[in-house]
């Protein structure tokens, strides 16, 4: 949030290496304490973003260029079934059939996380790299809406996958204050709903999109992850010198 309140002050096209922090999160591929690339260029649209992207991360590992594919693409040629159109029901039944989840019943987004994580996930980016575009809205998280190929709306959004790695996920930013408040206050019904803790209004970042954010693209990217591609490694623990077990 406060690289994009620097984007609305003026900065123009900006980055930084940090580390980053997510409480709980431990496995193969994750650790709470990670590195990441961020940055953000004014006057890019996704397709711009993501040809850097491509370019940044072929020059690192010596891979080709990623093909793109849609939300709705993987899920049809992996489970034959439509994201936007499937019944919640059908959604559940293959998250216990063929995910083997084994909990409560979930809500839409949940359901598909579950699916993505455990079936389609693994199989990206196995021939070559992918990026994976057009999410459902309720997926936009920071990103605009627009419309595809079919004419209905879908997240301005990617994500990179290596041999089933997510590497980075970019966003053309969505600079509408009201609709980032509104996406804001549906988060916390739903966190509330769920018994979790309310998140305050960032009232400095709606402010800043008040006062203006340039039309940009930004995008996120797991540093330590692209040093598992690069080394060939299969876990984070083996590219960090202090991986959470041994702190």
């Amino acid at each position: 949030y406060p690289m994009k309140r620097l984007l609305a002050a003026g900065s123009g096209p900006i980055y930084q290496i940090c580390k980053t922090f997510r409480d709980g999160e431990r496995g193969r591929r994750h650790n709470p304490e990670f590195t990441m690339l961020e940055w953000y260029r004014p006057g890019f649209e996704l397709d711009d973003l993501m040809r850097e992207v491509s370019d940044l991360v072929g020059s690192i590992t010596g891979l080709p260029e990623p093909e793109v594919l849609s939300y709705r693409e993987v899920f049809l040629k992996t489970l034959e079934i439509d994201p936007f159109a499937a019944s919640l029901r059908s959604l559940n039944c293959l998250a216990r059939d063929v995910a083997a989840y084994g909990g409560e019943h979930l809500d839409r987004d949940a359901a598909l996380d579950v699916l993505m994580a455990c079936v389609i996930e693994p199989e990206l980016g196995k021939d070559r790299p992918v990026f994976l575009t057009g999410y459902p809205p309720s997926q936009a998280s920071l990103a605009r809406l627009i419309k595809d190929e079919r004419g209905e709306e879908v997240a301005a959004r990617f994500e990179l996958y290596i041999n089933g790695i997510e590497l980075a996920n970019g966003y053309w930013e969505l600079c509408d204050a009201v609709e980032q408040k509104a996406r804001f206050v549906a988060d916390n019904a739903q966190r509330q709903a769920e018994g979790q803790e309310v998140i305050p209004l960032d009232r400095k970042l709606l402010d800043a999109l008040t006062a203006g954010l340039p039309e940009s693209s930004g995008v996120a990217l797991g540093l330590d992850r692209l040093l598992m591609v690069k080394l060939g490694v299969q876990t984070i623990d083996e590219v960090l010198c202090f991986p959470f077990d041994r702190v």
